[in-house]
């Protein structure tokens, strides 16, 4: 059976971008952009072109050097906004404005002081007027997980009837729960007059730590593009990250949803964001998190080193990372010490091992982590070192 095709729309240059302290120059945009487009990701937000004279330069710039991928710009339900996103994405081969409009009621009273009809109108000419400029335009329905499913539906049908070819359901605030998100896409699926025009996509926020969660129900229920960005930065609690959905879809293929992207580039690219955004992810991040594929409960490197996948679903080198760690402590037993110990020259006898094990004991007790040359150290104080260097 052919699986459906789920695009990956990653916003880490614009979304992700708004992290404080983690403002990017144009060069470090454009080095960025052009991994991501080795990645595979099939659309890069890249900029908000209006906010300043360098967002508006660094989307142009990226819209020069982007072989593959669409280059979209983000914009509000403003004109001049659509008019200088369309100026900044002049260089791009495949354009796409993303225009949009808050839609729950807080942002209608709230933010806009306006009515429903108000924003009915809107999201219709400013669709209708960045149509004028690109094909491929996307529309977001700001705060749509706080949304009423019957006013969003609304808001869709008007977004299509102006041309949109996207339709963008952010979960703003993080708010929904996966049922419920998924849920909403499902009625909207069932209940958009022209739905089979556009393609349905995901944006999630992190508030409430479901952005992953409510994106993958979102692509069971009809959606076929996931905004997302790389590591999860972003606004707050950030955003959906890339590399989890990526590998959420491929680890069940019963899904029957695929995003052609290249996993073995995911933990590289991890490591360049991290490096130009000054931000690094927790070690118990999944997937790129340094401790995503390390051991250290003596239970658990047993049961590796017999079998990777006695405790691993994924095979480090899918990410890109070269092989799974055995970090010993005194917590680790003899089966990690002989695994590391051969690693560093000492094939040790079963009689040798349980000897050298208690004076690792010591030393364990003594520190967190045991490294190779504590490792040497341990088995030159033995009481059996001279036979090992004999043998």
């Amino acid at each position: 059976m052919s699986k459906d095709k789920v695009q990956i729309f990653d916003t880490t240059l614009r979304d992700g971008e708004q992290v404080p302290g983690c403002k990017l120059n144009k060069g470090q945009k454009l080095v960025i952009a052009e991994r991501l487009d080795t990645l595979g990701v099939d659309v890069i937000e890249a900029g908000f072109p209006v906010s300043s004279p360098g967002d508006f330069e660094a989307v142009a710039a990226i819209g020069r050097i982007v072989k593959n991928a669409t280059v979209c710009g983000l914009t509000r339900a403003v004109e001049n906004d659509i008019k200088v996103a369309s100026e900044a994405l002049k260089t791009a081969k495949r354009p796409r404005i993303h225009t949009g409009i808050g839609t729950s009621d807080s942002h209608i009273k709230y933010k806009f002081n306006t009515t429903r009809e108000e924003v009915l109108e809107r999201a219709f000419k400013a669709v209708k007027y960045a149509k004028s400029f690109v094909e491929d335009v996307e529309f977001y329905a700001e705060d749509a997980g706080r949304t009423s499913n019957e006013f969003l539906a609304k808001v869709c049908e008007q977004a299509i009837a102006a041309g949109a070819t996207v339709l963008n359901i952010p979960d703003t605030t993080g708010y929904c729960l996966p049922s419920e998100y998924g849920q909403k896409i499902k009625y909207l699926k069932e209940h958009v007059k022209g739905i089979e025009k556009a393609i349905l996509s995901c944006h999630c926020h992190n508030d409430l730590g479901l952005a992953t969660a409510n994106s993958i129900e979102g692509v069971i229920h009809g959606a076929r593009q996931i905004e997302c960005t790389i590591n999860g930065v972003g606004e707050r609690a950030g955003n959906t990250a890339l590399e989890e959905v990526v590998m959420i879809l491929k680890q069940h293929p019963y899904l029957n949803l695929d995003t052609g992207i290249n996993t073995k580039e995911l933990y590289g690219i991890s490591q360049l964001v991290q490096e130009q955004m000054g931000v690094f992810a927790q070690p118990n991040k999944a997937i790129i998190g340094s401790n995503a594929f390390a051991h250290s409960s003596g239970i658990h490197q047993d049961g590796v080193i017999k079998n990777r996948e006695t405790y691993e679903i994924i095979d480090p080198k899918d990410v890109g990372v070269t092989e799974s760690a055995i970090v010993l402590t005194a917590r680790s037993g003899r089966a990690a010490l002989a695994y590391r110990a051969k690693n560093i020259g000492y094939d040790l006898t079963k009689l040798q091992l349980d000897d050298v094990y208690q004076n690792f004991l010591v030393f364990a007790d003594r520190k967190k982590e045991i490294n190779d040359t504590d490792i040497h150290q341990i088995i030159e104080t033995s009481n059996v070192y001279q036979q090992i260097i004999s043998a």
